[in-house]
């Protein structure tokens, strides 16, 4: 999928707890320069259970506001608008992400075991992720550290498609970016594998600083470890086989241990870049 130049950061907000999300998001879009779609899904049978339909819903249009202020405030210049849609937040989110430049969404407690998060498997966050048709950022509670732009490379054309994604984040952060390979065992540790993948893209965002790590080890445990100190992880939501409605067990892991927030690269062809 390519997207289209006026294409939007959309952005979940089903509670309060979403604020932080909103403010990540509203970064993200100033810093592609795209406007920013808050949605707020509306479960009319819920509000039918309350003493006036109308309480939910004012409830619902006042976070809203609140996060089209808190939006405007991260850049004047911002194009930000908020909606209320009737029916399933992940359902909605899935079917627009098909028209969106990226879509995020709030992890649902999965990264500190918040009540109700027992399954991370089924949360709307890895949903979306698994589903999405376009690359999807999942936030943390708390504001991520300031530390690089990492992402995770393994040669597939998926990590390659991340790599160019981190790289042109980590411009419009004015950050540095880390490449990390693991390997086990099977594989060649050898350091210029990694090198040579990321000089193939290197060349369009010169001025960035990069380091490449080649470490051995386990996807899952390696990525969680070195993501701590990140200001953002950037992944491939599955390197050798990106089908529709999966992600491979390195990114679910970091989804659900890691506190740094994710993007998980998705729905872009190989001539595709942010």
């Amino acid at each position: 999928m390519t997207a289209a130049s006026d294409a939007p950061v959309l952005v979940g907000v089903g509670s309060e707890q979403d604020l932080t999300l909103v403010r990540l998001a509203a970064q993200e879009a100033a810093a592609f320069g795209r406007p920013l779609r808050l949605m707020h899904s509306f479960d009319w049978g819920e509000a039918f259970k309350a003493p006036s339909i109308a309480g939910p819903h004012d409830a619902a249009q006042d976070l809203l506001d609140r996060a089209v202020e808190l939006a405007g405030k991260v850049d004047e210049s911002l194009p930000v608008r908020g909606e209320i849609a009737e029916g399933s937040a992940v359902e909605t989110l899935i079917r627009r992400s098909e028209a969106a430049f990226l879509v995020a969404v709030g992890d649902s407690g999965m990264s500190t075991r918040q009540p109700g998060c027992a399954n991370p498997a089924q949360t709307p966050a890895v949903q979306v992720a698994a589903r999405a048709g376009c690359p999807v950022l999942v936030a943390r509670r708390d504001p991520p550290p300031e530390g690089p732009v990492l992402v995770g490379v393994d040669g597939s054309t998926g990590s390659r498609q991340a790599l160019k994604w981190a790289f042109e984040c980590a411009v419009r952060r004015t950050g540095r970016l880390v490449a990390l390979r693991v390997v086990d065992r099977g594989h060649d540790e050898n350091p210029e594998i990694l090198a040579e993948i990321v000089a193939s893209v290197a060349d369009r965002q010169p001025a960035v600083p990069v380091e490449c790590h080649t470490i051995r080890g386990t996807p899952d445990h390696v990525l969680v470890e070195q993501s701590r100190s990140a200001q953002v992880v950037v992944l491939a939501a599955r390197g050798h086989h990106p089908g529709r409605g999966m992600i491979g067990s390195a990114v679910q892991s970091v989804l659900y241990h890691s506190p740094t927030p994710v993007i998980v690269v998705r729905g872009i062809t190989p001539a595709d870049s942010p």
